[in-house]
């Protein structure tokens, strides 16, 4: 069964504009439209994956090159050191609206504990 289409395939695809910030052959970085914090970028494989339950095992060096990507991207712009958060969602109770695999990058402020 084909999934259905969902905008971070129309972003990938060139489709519809995002500002860009991060691109590698295997990974996508944007500025996500709806910032929850001074800087907020959703990293995506650009291989479809719904969500992590969906994730394989032979997707495990594509999920690293994830993190790689957020750790590369913080000492791009200087928020390595200043420290920045990561989260994935999954599924309707984990907060997860966009069923396409994505990590949120945030920083720019002083993270609280627990997120909510």
């Amino acid at each position: 069964m084909k999934q259905q289409e969902t905008i971070f395939d129309k972003i990938i695809n060139k489709e519809i504009p995002a500002e860009v910030v991060y691109e590698t052959e295997t990974v996508l970085g944007f500025k996500d439209i709806n910032p929850q914090a001074p800087i907020h970028v959703l990293f995506i494989p650009k291989t479809r994956i719904a969500t992590i339950n969906d994730i394989k095992d032979s997707q495990a060096e594509l999920m690293g090159q994830l993190f790689l990507a957020a750790r590369d991207y913080a000492k791009q712009i200087d928020e390595d050191e200043n420290g920045f958060r990561v989260v994935m969602n999954c599924n309707q109770n984990g907060g997860q609206d966009v069923y396409h695999l994505h990590l949120h990058f945030l920083a720019g402020r002083q993270m609280k504990w627990p997120p909510g």
